[in-house]
């Protein structure tokens, strides 16, 4: 059985994206992530996103999108993981990162520069090639209120 992880793909106006870089002591050190975590027994993944946000980075999810989902085996403890990536829409423009060695705001094509934990590659270059706008898709398409599945992306 593989764990839920929901995570968001966040878009200024500036079209830069946040992503975080994971502590030196967590299981893939300083390896580079999108906001978000695994989703708890009795949780929604909108509930659990709109948690992992607010635990994260002190904002509050005002808008979620499916983007993506993956099935990665990471191997050893943490096994498999089923990562719905989100684009999503915050209230506050501040973010206040907790859990983060550092935080940063990219560019789509600057994300290849940065060292992804391996679930992410085919978003990052989904993202990057422009095949995956989260701003354009957040404007076309209804908040995710029951969560349709997102389309695969092996």
């Amino acid at each position: 059985m593989s764990i839920q992880v929901v995570t968001a793909v966040i878009e200024r106006g500036d079209r830069r994206l946040l992503i975080g870089q994971r502590r030196r002591k967590d299981s893939s050190p300083l390896k580079w992530e999108f906001p978000g975590g695994k989703v708890k027994i009795g949780e929604s993944l909108e509930q659990a996103l709109a948690r992992e946000l607010r635990e994260e980075l002190d904002v509050t999810l005002l808008r979620a999108v499916a983007i993506s989902r993956v099935e990665h085996e990471y191997g050893g403890s943490m096994g498999s993981l089923s990562i719905i990536f989100f684009a999503v829409t915050i209230q506050e423009s501040v973010v206040h990162p907790g859990p983060f060695e550092q935080i940063a705001w990219v560019l789509p094509r600057e994300l290849s520069q940065y060292d992804f934990l391996a679930a992410n590659r085919r978003l990052i270059a989904e993202l990057a090639t422009g095949r995956i706008k989260p701003s354009e898709i957040l404007a076309a398409r209804p908040s995710d209120s029951q969560l349709i599945s997102p389309p695969d992306s092996h």
